[in-house]
């Protein structure tokens, strides 16, 4: 359903690893409402963005993750930048929202 490359518990550190860019990590489920009202705008900035790297981890199915990124709740935003997490936010966001607290750390 999320946007992004889908990452899971057995694929997510050599897709971090070997990213040439940061990677913004949505933590979603597939019961999540503000998640899916988030899902159109992390792939539209994705699709223009080209400073990042998107991928997706389903909370769900990937509890290993869910657990080693303290995700309580979905979505969860992280932004990884040589495997250490630079940023992180929780909730949905706009896109003009989510751009500016990105910046930064971009």
């Amino acid at each position: 359903m999320s946007a992004g490359i889908a990452l899971s518990d057995a694929t997510f550190d050599e897709f971090v690893r070997s990213s040439e860019r940061p990677v913004l990590v949505d933590f979603w489920g597939a019961w999540c409402q503000p998640c899916k009202m988030l899902d159109p705008i992390l792939t539209e900035m994705a699709a223009g963005d080209q400073r990042f790297a998107l991928a997706s981890v389903d909370v769900d199915a990937n509890i290993e993750l869910t657990l080693r990124f303290a995700v309580t709740s979905a979505p969860t935003l992280v932004l990884l930048r040589d495997g250490e997490v630079v940023w992180r936010t929780v909730g949905a966001r706009s896109r003009t929202r989510l751009t500016e607290d990105l910046a930064p750390h971009l």
